[in-house]
Order: C-alpha cells, then sequence, then structure tokens
C-alpha cells in the first residue's frame, strides 16, 4: 500500500524571497537549450506508443 503524501513546507524568510523572485524572473534560455529540448522530445515522441 502507498505511503500518504507529507503536506508541501511553507518557504518562510529569505528562501520564499528567492523563490518569488526567480519564479518572477526567470532565466532564458539559449537556443542551443530549446534545440537539445526539442530534440530530446521528438526523440520520445518516436518511441511512444499511446495515443497523442
Amino acid at each position: 500500500m502507498a505511503r500518504p503524501i507529507k503536506e508541501t513546507p511553507v518557504l518562510k524568510g529569505k528562501d520564499a524571497e528567492w523563490f518569488a523572485e526567480r519564479t518572477a524572473n526567470p532565466a532564458p534560455i539559449t537556443q542551443a537549450e530549446k534545440d537539445a529540448a526539442r530534440k530530446a522530445y521528438e526523440a520520445f515522441k518516436a518511441i511512444s506508443t499511446f495515443q497523442m
């Protein structure tokens, strides 16, 4: 039987500020990173057996 999922801890103080700043202003990604993600997506899409 599965174990119960624990409650997510609440961020406080500097951790909360850091998280809010990072989610509001994400770092830009390079074209190479986009191409790598697209290549990985296409590879998994090619081997998938479920209907898309």
